[in-house]
């Protein structure tokens, strides 16, 4: 199995999805971070992750990095909630923001907001107020979920 998949497996054992793993560089720092989402969403929103949970999977994650580190050197691992408002920069990200308010720009400057309703294979479909937006994810320039307040 890969590192990935492993990560995958122990945040599913906590009932929570991963959202996205990246290694990052900040203030002469490498960062290992991991983003999660919770599996459940409640009116076109998913529901909270807490600190706690956060914590509890860092000491879960923590030593699987040390037996299988995810990059050569000194770095700093971080488990985070992906956010209420997050970038959707890969089909996969879209797959888990179904039911979830989106806003994206897509070709032609276009706009479409409204709830995520479905993926099907490249195809993205936003209900908007009007209608039902079809849109190709390659068409897609800048794509994020929103918070109603």
């Amino acid at each position: 199995m890969s590192l990935q998949s492993d990560i995958e497996s122990i945040i599913k054992s906590v009932d929570l999805e991963l959202y996205d793993a990246v290694i990052v560089s900040e203030n002469d720092e490498t960062i290992y971070r991991i983003s999660i989402i919770s599996k459940e969403v409640e009116d076109a929103k998913r529901k909270g992750v807490s600190l706690d949970t956060c914590v509890e999977l860092t000491h879960m994650i923590s030593p699987l990095l040390d037996v299988t580190p995810p990059v050569s050197g000194d770095y700093r691992l971080e488990v985070g909630t992906a956010g209420i408002e997050r970038k959707l920069m890969n089909i996969g990200h879209f797959k888990k923001s179904v039911g979830e308010k989106v806003s994206l720009l897509h070709s032609g400057k276009e706009k479409a907001r409204g709830v995520l309703v479905k993926v099907e294979g490249t195809k993205v479909f936003v209900e908007t107020d009007d209608e039902t937006v079809e849109v190709e994810f390659n068409d897609i320039i800048k794509a994020k979920t929103y918070f109603e307040w």
